[in-house]
């Protein structure tokens, strides 16, 4: 057997540097690294000698550049992913809410932080933490709730095992996620003869699994059964590749359907079949829809309490729920039939056994009623007033196109997106699995990096851009163009709804209903120049309408600052969602918001 000597980061790198995607190019695109104690010395050589072969890129921000990666694998439909790597202490633990977003959504993104000492002798090193009690714990620990597979890297030859089982994990259609490979920091600099045949070039297959005939008959012989089936597209149609599979099956079948937060974009919103959303930001007629079928067929969703409106908006006497899903444990949920299978290969079975079926029209009608309703929401004020957050959505509907992708994470905007954005094909992009304040900014730059011939609109309000914005600064210095509507509405005017909504005085979410000797009065044009952006700060619809105009030919990112009013919600489509209420209080507003509470817990369908 030829041998070559390496360090084990030095193995590790020539090794990532050769995985491929399906396409042929590298499965990891490239390395976002903020070096530190634990991985400079050894991991940050191997990047070094390797920066021809795989790119290394340093953000700002330990957590922001992992959004960045993560939004890059959902761009690219889990077909290839990033890499992270950090320092051994606050670094790495600056990933951990990354990776538990990552997990959520079922991402693939390699992590790969900096670790303690693996033969112990200068303990404890800086950044280490010592548990009394177990000395075999560190910092990294803490990825193990939040990741799909956790390996500790304490001997070079671990790499020859570690790393096909991380990408086995990140290939896997059922079990993808987060990877974290802890990389004890001696261990890094510590050579070993390697196999050569280890460092050959592999191309990583995406497997379609097929349904079980049993199944598979089971779930045709239901939808042949029902009257009413309404279809619920979730994210798994997106990395199944069954966008145009799905839509010759509605078609086909004449079966209405509404996409989920992660699955909207998988078909067009001009397809009359098209209803829009469910659940708790569910448009109107789509909902109208959901309460009436009697079967419920999801494809490729984990029914998150969002498009379930807690589990009440599908809500006909009997209903059946059949769900096709890659992963047993989705399927089963709630009570549903399950197909446990590749999306794309589940339906075009269905459809084949099906034939000819095809079942009444839906109440077209309402389809129609509820987009002259986002027509009237989309129009711009009159007057003076502050515009209302659907109203900026309104005007960026209007210059955006075809080739636009809309993207967000936290607040006002997801729901309000969800319920009234007109995305085409492919033209959405939102983080709601885990609703991570900060993804925003960070998620637009890795986004663009992976469709770069799209023009990506970050929609962000100013709580989460304080959150996180430092990434602003690194798209600025890569030259990634991007576009970020930033609703100023002086505070967490989200929450602040939903704490009035469930009785609760105004309280810690405004601005102004804050602690505060003085008050607050943050410059967000400023804040964006002095990171290099262009920006313009927006006196209403009209000049937000233009600058996104002029931002498409830009060749660094754009801030466009326009003030919202903070008080309505979109005022359309929704349903009832599980909020605690409190069950007593002296608040006479929060024993009557109980009262609808309750109402809404005996309307819950309770099967699971």
């Amino acid at each position: 057997m030829t041998t070559i000597r390496l360090t084990a980061a030095q193995a590790l790198v020539r090794w990532l540097s050769v995985q491929q995607a399906e396409d042929g190019s590298r499965f990891i695109e490239g390395v976002w690294a903020i070096f530190g104690h634990g991985n400079v010395a050894g991991l940050g050589e191997a990047l070094h000698a390797h920066r021809d072969a795989i790119p290394t890129w340093r953000g700002h921000n330990e957590q922001t550049m992992a959004h960045a990666a993560i939004a890059y694998a959902k761009a690219m439909h889990r077909r290839k992913a990033m890499a992270v790597t950090t320092s051994i202490g606050p670094g790495a633990l600056n990933l951990v809410t990354a990776a538990a977003l990552a997990h959520v959504n079922r991402l693939p993104v390699l992590f790969i932080p900096g670790d303690v000492f693996a033969n112990r002798a200068p303990d404890p090193v800086l950044q280490q933490i010592e548990d009394f009690d177990d000395a075999t714990v560190s910092a990294n620990d803490c990825f193990r709730p939040v990741v799909r597979y956790f390996d500790r890297i304490s001997r070079p030859e671990h790499i020859l095992t570690a790393l096909p089982r991380a990408f086995r994990v990140m290939t896997d259609p059922a079990n993808c996620g987060p990877v974290c490979l802890a990389f004890c920091q001696d261990t890094q600099a510590e050579a070993y003869d390697y196999p050569v045949e280890f460092f050959e070039p592999r191309v990583w297959h995406i497997r379609r699994p097929e349904p079980d005939q049993r199944e598979l008959e089971a779930a045709v012989a239901a939808i042949k059964s029902a009257k009413t089936p309404l279809i619920v597209a979730g994210g798994g149609v997106l990395y199944s590749g069954a966008e145009k599979t799905l839509l010759d099956f509605a078609k086909t079948h004449n079966i209405p359907m509404v996409e989920t937060q992660a699955g909207k974009g998988a078909v067009d919103w001009e397809e009359k079949l098209h209803f829009g959303s469910p659940g708790v930001t569910g448009t109107g007629c789509g909902n109208e829809l959901a309460a009436k079928a009697d079967l419920v067929v999801g494809v490729g969703t984990r029914f998150q309490d969002f498009t379930t409106g807690s589990w009440t908006v599908f809500s006909a006497p009997g209903r059946k729920l059949l769900s096709i899903n890659i992963h047993g444990y989705d399927a089963a949920k709630h009570g549903a039939q399950p197909l446990v299978s590749d999306a794309k290969i589940a339906l075009e079975k269905i459809s084949a056994a099906l034939g000819s079926k095809r079942f009444a029209d839906p109440d077209f009608g309402a389809r129609t009623k509820w987009f002259q309703t986002t027509d009237t929401l989309f129009a711009a004020p009159k007057g003076n007033e502050l515009p209302t957050d659907a109203q900026v959505i309104g005007a960026v509907d209007r210059v955006s196109g075809k080739n636009s992708v809309i993207m967000s994470a936290a607040g006002t905007m997801p729901g309000a997106l969800h319920v009234l954005w007109r995305a085409s094909q492919g033209g959405y992009h939102m983080e709601y699995g885990f609703s991570c304040m900060g993804y925003e900014i960070a998620g637009a730059m890795g986004i663009k990096m992976a469709l770069p011939k799209r023009d990506v609109v970050c929609f962000v309000g100013d709580g989460s851009y304080m959150m996180a914005n430092s990434e602003l600064a690194t798209a600025v210095m890569m030259a990634i163009p991007f576009t970020v509507v930033l609703t100023d509405n002086r505070g967490y005017g989200c929450i602040n709804r939903l704490q009035q909504g469930t009785g609760g005085a105004p309280f810690n979410n405004m601005l102004d209903d804050s602690y505060h000797v003085n008050p607050a009065n943050i410059d967000f044009v400023a804040h964006a120049r002095s990171m290099g952006a262009n920006v313009v700060k927006a006196a209403g619809i009209a000049e937000l309408e233009a600058a996104m105009q002029a931002a498409k030919a830009a060749t660094i990112p754009t801030v466009i600052v326009i003030d919202t009013d903070a008080g309505p919600g979109t005022g359309a489509g929704g349903t009832w969602w599980d909020v605690a209420v409190p069950e007593v209080s002296t608040r006479k507003e929060v024993n009557e918001a109980r009262k609808g509470y309750e109402a809404g817990v005996k309307a819950q369908w309770l099967l699971n």
